[in-house]
């Protein structure tokens, strides 16, 4: 592909919070595009009204991703230019966007994908564990093949990085102390860069029992040491 094609795609990734960790490069985007693709247009609403960013929203997100994908790509052939934004941090981690990329290379269309907000990052480097070794596993199975999954990551000696949701929280860190042990360290960040930010840093039981005290809010990242040797 040639670099002095125009891009058709921006991938933006856009604050996991604050609303002033955008990039100027960013608000450039948003507002120089044709259409701003995003995972929900009520969340991503509020940070173009925020930064005065007067361009339609489409919404696009894991339910729908698999029938708007051709007709995106034929837009943009079409010249449109368009930007993908998730609710919160770098579209494509753990959130739609892998698809349209891929569908967007495949027809030799320029990609441009700024850096940005992602969740694990902060919660990663707050854990102190080692951070120049470190898998990431997104989130965890629902139900099947969790456990076969935990088997195998008590075993990993990298840090390991998961996503998981409030109401799930309890219950993960149970079966990891089945699996883990209760001694294993680790480090639990929710609302990360907002007003009620926590990272909470323990043996396993420790951090249970600190989160069984009262209703857990908020998007979850746990970050596990890895097992020694």
């Amino acid at each position: 592909m040639n670099s002095s094609e125009p891009t058709s795609l921006f991938v933006v990734p856009t604050p996991i919070g604050n609303l002033e960790d955008i990039t100027l490069r960013a608000l450039h985007i948003l507002k120089s595009v044709n259409l701003i693709l995003a995972e929900d247009t009520r969340k991503s609403g509020i940070l173009t009204k925020h930064y005065e960013i007067d361009k339609p929203l489409n919404s696009f997100h894991i339910f729908n991703e698999h029938q708007k994908v051709a007709g995106l790509i034929k837009r943009m052939k079409d010249g449109e230019t368009m930007a993908l934004v998730s609710d919160a941090g770098t579209p494509g981690i753990s959130d739609p966007g892998f698809l349209l990329v891929r569908a967007c290379l495949s027809e030799g269309l320029k990609i441009e994908c700024l850096p940005g907000p992602t969740a694990f990052v902060p919660a990663l480097v707050k854990s102190g564990f080692p951070t120049d070794r470190f898998v990431f596993e997104g989130f965890l199975p629902h139900k099947k093949g969790k456990h076969t999954l935990l088997k195998k990551l008590a075993e990993e000696e990298r840090t390991i990085v998961l996503y998981e949701s409030p109401h799930r929280l309890e219950k993960t860190l149970e079966q990891m102390i089945e699996f883990f042990g209760e001694q294993r360290l680790v480090s639990v960040s929710r609302e990360l860069t907002k007003v009620h930010e926590e990272t909470f840093t323990g043996p396993l039981t420790e951090v249970l029992a600190h989160f069984h005290k009262e209703k857990v809010r908020g998007e979850i990242v746990i970050v596990i040491d890895g097992k020694k040797e």
